[in-house]
């Protein structure tokens, strides 16, 4: 199991599936499936019983994880969709857009 080169609170882009070319922010991270769910992203209709929660229950939409190699980070400065290199610095790990060379944040 490898880690990702995504966090949870980046600003993603859609590289391939019915929302292509859309943008959203990472709201979690699944590292086990290298998946990931973005906000607004791969909505899907989920049926759900009547509960406390939601009393009257019915059809719920909701985001869907999508496969991390489907999305890739936005560079800061063109807001492109951009690969990212990891620099060390002592013992901090930074990570660095590809297309700009600017730090991601």
């Amino acid at each position: 199991m490898s880690k990702l080169h995504i966090k949870k609170g980046d600003t993603v882009i859609v590289l391939a599936g019915k929302d292509k070319g859309k943008k959203g922010n990472v709201q979690k991270v699944l590292v086990e499936d290298q998946r990931v769910i973005v906000e607004g992203i791969n909505m899907v209709s989920k049926s759900t019983k009547p509960s406390a929660k939601n009393p009257q229950g019915g059809i719920v939409k909701q985001e869907a994880p999508i496969h991390v190699s489907n999305v890739s980070l936005i560079d800061p400065k063109s807001g492109k969709a951009t690969r990212v290199s990891i620099k060390h610095e002592g013992k901090n790990v930074v990570r660095i857009a590809k297309k700009s060379g600017e730090e991601i944040k």
